[in-house]
């Protein structure tokens, strides 16, 4: 363990661009904590701004993973440019700097790189498959410099090809390996499942990225959702604790950053929306509790734009946090999604989904989720603890 942070430190002295380094440091590292510490005097003052957004820019992918809940195959949309500037402009005087990129695959937004060059004081986390990262683009990654690349592997080749398709793991690799020639920071974001949990939790998975220049790695639990909800890919209780004490060992052990987005820094699970940590926006402008759930009655255009008037007016937004508060600490989409459907339902919020978001949520079976009460495993490496106290490290800034 001890060695885990001058190697770490090594890797991004020899492995990134210098100038990228201190973008990542300033934007990303100092922004962020700036952008924390913002949020908790909000919150002492009853007052609702979220330190980062998920922002959806288009539905439309190139993929067809199993079990992924955004429509691929209707009407395309994308989030008009100057919605996406409102919400970046009202993060601004928010300290809030930071935003991850999503779709659908959001490399096919026609003006991505328009937002980059406009937007250098922000710096972009890009959820993306991975698959458009030609030399060209490559490069003009390294060139902007306030972006960094998450890209979404499920496993190695037989199971991340199983879920994503023939022929996607390879291309994948292909473009790390140019990331890591431009020295480029950037990430892996794995779905963990519980046929491939053990693959993706070991150490011969991490090493593999880590030889291919990744820095991070992002860990997210399965959820069954959409039309196609593929329950064979869930874990269990067994398994999500399994998958804490897993993620403490591999900490301890690899000179990468590995984050997960369910338990604080005394391994309590929380939701970042109902914390106000973060909400997502949809392509066509709508605010949404999380990306999983696309429901909204607010938008980003109302109150003439300012985000703030409407974060802290919203009955919809507001009200969850009290709907999960009084039910777990985890994640009720898993836990209570019959409850959750008539709390949203009630609410009279718009499904944005373009399929039969409500109907699909009605026939979801209550399954186990992150909170465990009882068998809490708190962080027991310190600078975890510190990254998830001061930063929104894996969004456990609530930690």
């Amino acid at each position: 363990m001890a060695f885990v942070i001058p190697r770490l430190a090594w890797r991004f002295a020899t492995e990134i661009s210098p100038r990228l380094a201190l973008k990542g440091a300033y934007l990303c590292a100092y922004k962020g904590m700036r952008a924390v510490w913002s949020y908790k005097r909000r919150l002492k003052k009853d007052e609702l701004y979220p330190p980062f957004m998920f922002v959806a820019l288009t539905n439309k992918c190139n993929l067809r993973c199993h079990g992924c809940w955004v429509e691929k195959e209707g009407v395309g949309y994308y989030l008009p440019e100057d919605d996406l500037d409102v919400i970046i402009e009202n993060g601004k005087k928010h300290q809030a700097h930071y935003y991850t990129l999503l779709g659908g695959e959001p490399m096919m937004y026609p003006k991505i790189w328009d937002i980059f060059q406009r937007h250098k004081d922000c710096y972009f986390q890009v959820i993306t498959n991975g698959m458009m990262f030609t030399e060209k683009n490559a490069a003009r990654i390294r060139e902007v410099g306030n972006v960094t690349p998450l890209i979404s592997i499920d496993g190695f080749a037989v199971n991340n090809d199983k879920r994503r398709g023939v022929g996607v793991f390879e291309a994948a690799e292909e473009g790390m390996l140019r990331l890591k020639q431009n020295k480029v920071i950037y990430g892996i974001a794995t779905t963990i499942t519980g046929q491939n949990m053990d693959e993706v939790m070991s150490d011969e998975y991490l090493q593999w990225f880590i030889d291919r220049g990744a820095m991070y790695i992002w860990y997210y639990v399965y959820r069954p959702m959409g039309a196609e909800p593929h329950t064979e890919y869930c874990v269990s209780k067994e398994q999500l604790l399994e998958i804490r004490r897993r993620l403490l060992r591999l900490r301890k052990k690899h000179p990468m950053f590995i984050i997960d987005t369910y338990w604080t820094a005394k391994g309590e699970a929380f939701c970042p929306a109902a914390t106000g940590l973060g909400f997502h926006v949809n392509p066509r402008g709508g605010i949404e509790i999380c990306p999983a759930l696309s429901f909204a009655r607010d938008m980003v255009k109302d109150n003439e734009g300012d985000l703030r008037k409407t974060f802290n007016e919203s009955v919809f937004l507001r009200g969850f946090q009290k709907f999960v508060n009084e039910r777990t600490k985890g994640c009720v989409i898993l836990e209570h999604p019959i409850e959750l459907k008539n709390y949203i339902e009630g609410m009279g919020a718009k499904d944005f989904s373009t399929r039969d978001a409500y109907g699909e949520l009605a026939a979801c079976t209550p399954r186990s989720s992150h909170h465990l009460p009882g068998e809490e495993i708190p962080e027991d490496y310190w600078l975890y603890r510190f990254l998830k106290s001061q930063v929104f490290f894996g969004m456990g800034a609530a930690g």
